[in-house]
């Protein structure tokens, strides 16, 4: 906790921005604030939080660290830095922003903050084993924010998108990133549970789904507990949505298609579940584990043995 004290003495004494970002470090670490939604050090969670304050990009001249701040920005930034320490809101919530492939998306509450690395895999079109010019139809399964909905239509000229999730919360958020982007009619937000929120065939579809075990879910640092919980439990293994989405993905690829999978910390609980099945885990150059790809063709096959298991 940053005490009363220490707050009036921050907003009296911090001169710079820079003197500020150092005591904002100071707090975080003493604090012992966990990182791990965008950031892996204090000094970008204190940046983040700077240049909210100041409404500018992050491409400013870092010059502007040695300027002097106004009472009122003192005040705004000592406020936030408390919320962080104190409160363990997430700093993207703090600012309403988080950047996933290369992109702003708006994000509070309502959903997840983006950190899935299968942006690397929307970066490279799923290349080898799909053709990102190619007209297609995706599937967002769980889209939170509309940020994976969003990247493929970015990286997918021709791809008609849907962005699908049981919350209707999540969609309001989702369709305000379509608009930030300019994607309105290229990506459909539905609501619904699962697969039942869409009709037809897709050529890919991508998830990222809730998979946080029982056991993980009683432990999750304090910053994990603002996210919404129905966006990462999923029972006693993780793995409660993932085998509905196993039992039912067949019926809506296409022939050549293929269902792209994140599972995170539930994937050796997965690969026990199904060890029969030849799933395909993602390698990625950036860091991050636990997605899978299955082809329409191995979801045929094993369909008997995923609805078994449900």
């Amino acid at each position: 906790m940053i005490p009363e004290s220490e707050q009036k003495q921050a907003i009296d004494q911090l001169v710079t921005c820079r003197d500020a970002m150092r005591w904002a470090m100071s707090a975080m670490a003493r604090g012992k604030v966990f990182l791990g939604h965008g950031t892996d050090n204090y000094w970008d969670e204190a940046l983040a939080l700077m240049l909210h304050v100041l409404a500018l990009p992050w491409d400013s001249d870092p010059a502007l660290l040695d300027s002097r701040l106004l009472a009122s920005e003192r005040e705004r930034f000592v406020a936030l830095v408390c919320r962080r320490v104190n409160e363990r809101q997430p700093t993207p919530y703090l600012t309403g922003e988080a950047w996933f492939c290369g992109m702003p998306f708006f994000v509070d509450e309502r959903v997840l903050i983006p950190r899935s690395p299968i942006g690397e895999l929307i970066e490279q079109g799923f290349a080898p084993w799909f053709d990102p010019d190619a007209e297609s139809r995706v599937l967002d399964l769980c889209t939170g924010s509309g940020c994976i909905a969003i990247a493929c239509a970015m990286a997918m000229p021709q791809a008609r998108v849907e962005a699908a999730d049981i919350s209707a919360d999540a969609l309001a958020v989702c369709e305000q990133n379509i608009q930030r982007h300019g994607l309105a009619g290229r990506v459909v937000p539905r609501q619904g549970d699962g697969l039942e929120a869409v009709q037809g065939r897709f050529d890919l579809i991508v998830s990222n789904p809730p998979y946080v075990d029982a056991a993980d879910m009683a432990s999750v640092p304090k910053e994990y507990r603002r996210e919404p919980e129905l966006a990462l439990a999923s029972g006693a293994d993780g793995l409660d949505f993932t085998r509905r989405l196993l039992a039912g993905a067949a019926d809506y690829l296409s022939d050549d298609g293929i269902l792209v999978v994140e599972v995170g910390n539930s994937a050796e609980a997965l690969a026990q579940c199904y060890p029969e099945v030849p799933f395909f885990w993602f390698e990625f150059s950036r860091g991050g584990d636990g997605v899978f790809m299955l082809s329409a063709a191995q979801l045929q096959e094993y369909r008997d043995l995923f609805r078994e298991r449900v």
